[in-house]
């Protein structure tokens, strides 16, 4: 079975960077701009991994994530914060709100791939 993977970021850019770094590998790639629109994108479908980014307008990615882990169904799902020089303050409550992994932007495809890979399996296409 296919992975389904939600990338949600306010940066257009990380987006398409991390869609295309799975271009790829056999699993489907959505995306949000902000954690409200990817709430709605999860109850359509709950992805196997959410990559989520900290700093965004709307809903920000603590507020989101926070919102996920006290929700049964959707505190299962898996995920990878993208941080910030800039998140440092929040760092020690994405920690305790029990996140996966973090990954520092900028980040390379190969960074992306390799701490998606310790969470989820990925397999060519």
């Amino acid at each position: 079975m296919r992975p389904h993977i939600l990338v949600i970021d306010d940066s257009k850019a990380v987006r398409i960077i991390a869609t295309k770094a799975l271009g790829g590998f056999a699993c489907t790639v959505d995306e949000a701009a902000n954690g409200f629109n990817g709430l709605f994108a999860m109850e359509r479908n709950l992805p196997d991994l959410l990559l989520l980014d900290v700093s965004m307008p709307i809903m920000d990615g603590l507020e989101m994530l926070t919102m996920l882990k006290s929700h049964p169904q959707l505190r299962l799902v898996p995920v990878i914060m993208f941080t910030a020089s800039t998140d440092h303050k929040v760092l020690p409550q994405i920690a305790a709100l029990g996140v996966n992994a973090q990954l520092k932007k900028p980040f390379t495809d190969g960074a992306l791939i390799d701490i998606i890979r310790t969470v989820i399996t990925l397999k060519l296409k």
